[in-house]
């Protein structure tokens, strides 16, 4: 393996590490801090005022980074595109909630429309500017791909929309959706360095932000990412994951993402068919855990280290790929 995928890695962790005492108490300053539900978990009601929108601190060392080697490696430019496009929604959406004291921040059609023709430049880009084709490989089956035509353009709406809000629904617990993305992030820079793909400085870039970010991030946090931070890192989830024809790999590296959002529309369908009553303690899946006990040290181990399996697991699915 070429070790100068380090460099990218070492080069955005030290931006993140270097920004979290500057941005952090900036926010704090700007009181920006989370607010937390009365009717929700009990032991989160300490975490209101913690400052929030901190994903702009690897938000920052991932485009940063990215821009050093945007010239030798102009695959990463629609994924850069499709990151910070979401992490510009996301930190409107919390600028508006956190500063201007909008409770609903964006509303839900501004957001989704927003994010719609985000996608759609994104999408646009690939398909007149890369080589990358709709054709998607199917893990585990060596040498198959899942070829629809344009048919799968709406899929890939589908897609990147929902893994976008899944990674904002897993972000509900410290360091969760860090310490899932920084498995998912290595899976695809392995991935991307074995099929020598050209994507691998966004990749590391991500994985690099993500570590450092996660020393404040880590129970019990300093910051909290926010919107800024979770729409970015869904963005760069899909990004990387159609950049190498793999959006299939997602819902297994990114079975947190799924089964979070899932438990969320469970909830709501299942509240609404039976007057009121709930399916989960509360959701999305990680706070019906709490509410049943788990700690959240123990929620971050086990979602991570599951995260790691599916990782290891899909890069078997897809290991043929690389040059013999």
């Amino acid at each position: 393996m070429d070790f100068q995928i380090v460099i990218p890695v070492l080069i955005s962790f030290v931006i993140s590490v270097a920004l979290g005492p500057i941005i952090i108490p900036f926010l704090r300053k700007l009181k920006m801090g989370q607010t937390e539900r009365v009717d929700g978990v009990q032991s989160h009601l300490k975490k209101a005022g913690t400052p929030t929108m901190g994903g702009i601190i690897f938000l920052l060392s991932t485009v940063v980074t990215s821009l050093f080697y945007v010239k030798d490696y102009p695959k990463i430019i629609p994924i850069l595109f499709l990151t910070l496009g979401f992490g510009i929604i996301g930190f409107l959406d919390d600028y508006l909630k956190v500063v201007l004291r909008r409770s609903d921040g964006l509303l839900p059609w501004q957001k989704f429309l927003l994010q719609v023709v985000v996608t759609a430049v994104f999408v646009f880009y690939l398909l007149n500017y890369t080589d990358v084709s709709l054709a998607m490989l199917i893990p585990f089956w060596s040498g198959h791909y899942l070829n629809i035509g344009w048919l799968a353009v709406p899929l890939l709406f589908i897609a990147v929309i929902g893994t976008v809000n899944g990674v904002n629904f897993t972000d509900g617990l410290d360091g969760l959706a860090s310490s899932v993305t920084i498995m998912v992030a290595v899976f695809f820079t392995v991935v991307s360095v074995g099929m020598n793909s050209g994507i691998e400085p966004i990749t590391c870039a991500v994985v690099g932000g993500l570590m450092g970010f996660l020393l404040f991030n880590v129970y019990p946090a300093k910051v909290f990412m926010g919107d800024t931070g979770s729409l970015f890192l869904g963005g760069a989830v899909c990004g990387m994951a159609f950049a190498l024809d793999l959006p299939l790999v997602i819902p297994i590296v990114g079975l947190v993402y799924v089964l979070e959002v899932l438990s969320d529309i469970i909830q709501v369908v299942y509240f609404k068919k039976t007057g009121g009553k709930r399916f989960f303690r509360m959701a999305p899946l990680h706070h019906h855990l709490e509410l049943g006990g788990w700690s959240e040290t123990k929620l971050f181990c086990v979602f991570s280290g599951a995260t790691l399996i599916l990782c290891v697991l899909a890069f078997w699915g897809v290991m043929y790929r690389y040059p013999v």
